[in-house]
């Protein structure tokens, strides 16, 4: 019950730190993920007691990112005659975020689990701990793994859609959610309703997208 509701005041924290702040840095998720990882560290807790005392919480997960769906609903129309562009371009940043990912396992020599593990990364996470059987990756590092990524990416895309011109909200939802999943597409619900519909058609593509390479390779090794 400690770590539950440490959990949610830290949550608590950054939402209020968040309507004060304006920066990319007051981002409730970042600052929960942060005062919850020092305070394991601190004393000393490992993951799995923290994980069974969160459990309630995590367990809420799932339909959590089922309600992100709720703005591909409202703008229905307006993805259907958008749909090509949309379709390409999700596909297009979810097969880079996956070169990247392999490619950067393979630069910086990283052990076999964490390689395996950042194969799921740029799926959300709920799809991420799905697929960590497939790929032989611990379920906790996959998870791990992808939440990081959806918190860099929340944090750093949407200043560099910014930089590069980016203005059209399908666009940059479509990029935030495809990259940043289910943190993303909450951060790209913040600049408007047609950026959300867009992050989260983003999200929905890069999980089926992810599964599909991963089932793939699992078939190839068989």
């Amino acid at each position: 019950m400690g770590w539950l509701a440490l959990t949610l005041l830290a949550f608590a924290l950054g939402v209020w730190a968040q309507a004060r702040k304006r920066t990319p840095l007051a981002n409730p998720t970042l600052i929960a993920t942060l005062a919850v990882a020092g305070a394991l560290l601190l004393s000393g807790t490992p993951y799995s007691s923290y994980a069974e005392a969160a459990r309630p919480l995590t367990s809420l997960l799932a339909p959590a990112v089922v309600a992100l769906a709720v703005p591909l609903y409202r703008h229905r129309a307006l993805l259907a005659r958008q749909w090509r562009a949309l379709v390409l371009g999700g596909a297009a940043g979810t097969g880079v975020a996956l070169a990247v990912n392999a490619l950067l396992a393979r630069a910086l020599h990283l052990s076999p689990d964490a390689t395996r593990a950042l194969q799921t990364a740029p799926a959300t996470s709920p799809v991420a701990l799905q697929l960590a059987p497939l790929t032989h990756a611990p379920p906790a590092l996959a998870a791990t793994l992808a939440v990081l990524s959806g918190l860099l990416g929340a944090l750093l895309l949407p200043p560099v859609l910014t930089r590069l011109g980016v203005r059209h909200p399908l666009a940059r939802g479509l990029a935030i959610g495809a990259v940043a999943h289910g943190i993303g597409t909450a951060r790209a619900r913040e600049e408007g309703e047609q950026t959300g519909a867009a992050a989260s058609l983003g999200m929905g593509l890069a999980a089926l997208l992810v599964t599909a390479v991963v089932g793939l390779l699992a078939l190839g090794h068989r």
